[in-house]
């Protein structure tokens, strides 16, 4: 056991290496504009077959049009079109971004793989079609799932890596070990992806001299969400309570107070916790992670000084909701990289916006506005309920 740990910290070290060395100075591609900002455009769950639906692509389009990203994160299940089709599939989904010159990176979710195309055929896919707009690779291939790597953001004006973004695959499934055919829940970062983390954001840290601020990208959400998010409770009542680590959480009960932003469904954590968000806040460099999975959640939460957030699926094939159908759009700011900003754009916000888009994707005015308009009701009404509830707290102590 020893020796294959020992063979695993090698490759560890060696991949940390690589890691920073994959994009040196003179490959360097992203980087703080002239206005000292970098922007990155977080695109999950399109969930689409071929060809794929064309308000979609449309919306795409036009947000790599108006908002000029640097950086596309495509976060999971990117596609699920038939075997056969996925070449072309993936091939469409990339075309906008070759066509506007924005690179892209990738996670894969639990969706992607499933119609019988391995995670690293499809990684060569969006390689081949994305060209040198394609920054996606596979750091260290033994490591739990697939394209894990990170992407180092350098200065406007230098080669200092002044910023970085982690790309994490949470993989798919777990399964009972004495049944195989038993799925428990979803799968997780592993053991051996967050020690690749915590060594290669150490080589960055003595590369720069000082730990470099980061966002992380994933599909599935870390579990302490329900620690941020619920009170727990010592039952479980079926539907109504979900039971995460030991630990019974009310799902119809949020604590409202906490997170801004939509909450339509409980959050999909990885049925095991290996402790990638201890790893995380004791590394001290990550500002943020960032997930998709669940399609209709847009919320927002800071959680022991790491933001936790979900964006919303942009699919208009699978499951979504008017009210929050859309994308996330990040801006980190080079003279204070230890902060972002970042907001969901949905379709009708969109279609508000510009009228080009509206006609393009088939939205009307008055459509878009009701929806926007309810949306930004429901979360008046949530912060409403969050004030009564301290109000209430306050006076009972």
């Amino acid at each position: 056991m020893k020796k294959v740990i020992s063979i695993l910290m090698v490759a560890v070290m060696l991949a940390s290496a690589f890691s920073l060395s994959a994009f040196a100075a003179d490959d360097a591609v992203l980087r703080f504009d002239e206005n000292g900002e970098f922007k990155i455009l977080h695109i999950s769950d399109g969930q689409d077959d071929y060809p794929a639906e064309e308000k979609m692509m449309t919306y795409i389009n036009y947000m790599l049009e108006i908002y000029e990203p640097d950086l596309v994160v495509l976060g999971g299940d990117n596609s699920i079109g038939l075997a056969e089709t996925k070449e072309q599939e993936i091939a469409e989904l990339v075309k906008p971004f070759v066509e506007h010159q924005v690179y892209f990176t990738l996670v894969f979710g639990n969706h992607d793989h499933e119609q019988g195309v391995s995670k690293e055929e499809l990684l060569g896919y969006f390689q081949k079609y994305g060209g040198k707009y394609c920054l996606a690779y596979d750091a260290v291939p033994e490591l739990h799932g697939t394209a894990n790597h990170n992407l180092p953001v350098m200065a406007s004006d230098s080669d200092d890596v002044k910023f970085n973004v982690w790309l994490l695959d949470t993989g798919s499934y777990v399964y009972d070990v004495n049944d195989p055919e038993k799925r428990l829940g979803y799968d997780a970062v592993t053991a051996d992806q967050i020690e690749w983390y915590k060594e290669t954001s150490k080589a960055l840290e003595a590369a720069e001299g000082q730990k470099v601020p980061s966002l992380v990208f994933q599909h599935m959400v870390v579990g302490e969400v329900y620690d941020a998010m619920f009170p727990s409770v010592p039952f479980e009542i079926p539907e109504l309570i979900e039971s995460y680590n030991g630990k019974h959480y009310p799902i119809i009960a949020p604590n409202t107070s906490v997170f801004s932003g939509h909450l339509f469904e409980p959050p999909s954590p990885g049925y095991y916790n290996h402790g990638e968000f201890d790893a995380m806040l004791e590394r001290g460099d990550v500002l943020g992670i960032y997930c998709g999975h669940d399609h209709i959640n847009t919320y927002e939460l800071v959680y022991k000084d790491i933001v936790i957030g979900n964006t919303p699926g942009v699919t208009h094939h699978a499951y979504g909701n008017e009210m929050t159908r859309g994308s996330r759009l990040f801006v980190i700011n080079e003279s204070d990289t230890s902060a972002f900003t970042s907001k969901v754009i949905t379709y009708n916000d969109l279609a508000l916006a510009n009228d080009d888009f509206a006609a393009a994707a088939g939205i009307g005015k008055a459509e878009a506005f009701f929806w926007v308009f309810i949306s930004n009701l429901l979360l008046i009404l949530k912060n409403v309920s969050a004030l009564a509830i301290f109000t209430l707290e306050y006076f009972l102590k």
